[in-house]
């Protein structure tokens, strides 16, 4: 048995990067083995795993686990970052096991390709009339100010059943999640509650009114609530960096109008190079577990370096971990990749002399810090040319 290597370099700094340029932590985290030892943000170690056959060995192993009951006994779970246990609140994030399946088979038959598929006309029809908006302002438009955080807050709530008067309130309400101030964040998850009110009034026709029919027996109205919140809240936060990342490459042409490259194979390139998470949710040690020759102790976290993964230039064709794998594998990836396919048509078929305003080079992607992950600066375009 060997201890993981621990590294000096911080993974979770706050940083501003060129375009395409690749975060310093990213090979020295990989040149140091498999399961790799660093400082975590809320104090104390966290093992993160490098290789991607041990993440997916990791991503289905029953004593590591995704409740944050199990997390170190000294983290402050605001510090964290830490979803309530699942005691507290059920949560497809924080359930494991039985529990997490059954929540699973409520959510998982409402987010299939074949059922997204059905509202691909009413998202390309929002991406149109947001874009057309822009455009009619005239001069130089920047994307990330307002379209990356609309447009996909605009199809999630239209898909869950919001009322699309409310899209303010929820754009609103994802900005105060950012906030230090416990009472902002207080005040944004109240609307959160709001919008999953409404999206359950009657004569509501959205899939919040069939996750309602489909959910356990013991799951509240106030547990409902939370259940939407993740999806309106996770639907935005990582849908919109990774539109960011996608328009740029649109505007720069780095393979979009190729004619041997299709529109999902340039929006799977894409979330693979820019994953709009780079390191899995938190995970922890239910007890002693050994990985790779290493022991872990009961409690320990542990992260995988999904876009080191990804991007390993010795890495093996085949799926990425974009969008995790095993049983929680994420529930919205085929509306994301809906809505990232909509702008990339729309853009080809009614935008057709948009441009950058800028040279690629001068984009700025800016580091979140902890285990968020990066987004554009800025994007400024010309829409018509």
């Amino acid at each position: 048995m060997t201890d993981a290597p621990h590294v000096t370099v911080d993974p979770f700094a706050g940083a501003v990067r060129k375009f395409g340029e690749p975060h310093p932590a990213r090979a020295v985290l990989r040149a140091a083995g498999p399961i790799v030892q660093a400082e975590a943000p809320a104090g104390g170690p966290v093992w993160i795993i490098t290789d991607d056959v041990l993440a997916r060995e990791v991503l289905i192993h029953p004593q590591i686990v995704k409740d944050p009951a199990y997390a170190p006994a000294s983290w402050d779970p605001r510090t964290a970052g830490l979803e309530p246990a699942a005691a507290a609140q059920p949560s497809l994030t924080t359930y494991d096991g039985p529990a997490h399946e059954r929540l699973r088979r409520a959510h998982a038959p409402l987010f299939t390709a074949r059922r997204m598929s059905d509202y691909s006309d009413r998202i390309a029809a929002h991406a149109h009339q947001l874009l057309t908006g822009l455009a009619d302002a005239g001069g130089t438009v920047d994307l990330m100010a307002d379209f990356t955080t609309r447009f996909p807050l605009t199809v999630v709530c239209d898909v869950l059943g919001v009322p699309l008067d409310r899209i303010d309130q929820a754009i609103a309400a994802c900005r105060g999640m950012y906030s230090d101030d416990p009472e902002e964040v207080g005040a944004a998850m109240a609307a959160f509650g709001e919008l999953a009110a409404a999206a359950l009034s009657d004569g509501r026709d959205g899939l919040a009114v069939e996750l309602l029919d489909r959910i356990p027996n013991e799951i509240t109205e106030t547990q409902l609530h939370y259940l939407l919140f993740t999806l309106i809240y996770a639907g935005q936060l990582t849908t919109d960096p990774s539109l960011g990342f996608l328009l740029a490459r649109v505007f720069a042409a780095e393979g979009a109008t190729s004619e041997a490259t299709t529109i999902d194979e340039f929006v799977r390139e894409t979330l693979r190079l820019h994953p709009p998470a780079p390191f899995s949710l938190w995970r922890f040690t239910s007890a002693d577990v050994e990985l790779a020759g290493v022991r872990l102790p009961a409690r320990s976290p542990v992260l995988i370096d999904i876009q080191g993964i990804n991007t390993d230039p010795g890495r093996s064709i085949g799926p990425d971990l974009t969008f995790g794998a095993g049983p929680h594998y994420c529930t919205g990836a085929q509306l994301a990749q809906l809505e990232l396919r909509a702008v990339v048509e729309v853009l080809r078929s009614g935008f057709p002399r948009a441009r950058l305003a800028v040279p690629l080079a001068e984009l700025r992607q800016v580091d979140l810090g902890g285990i968020q992950g990066s987004r554009l600066a800025a994007l400024p375009v010309r829409l018509r040319g």
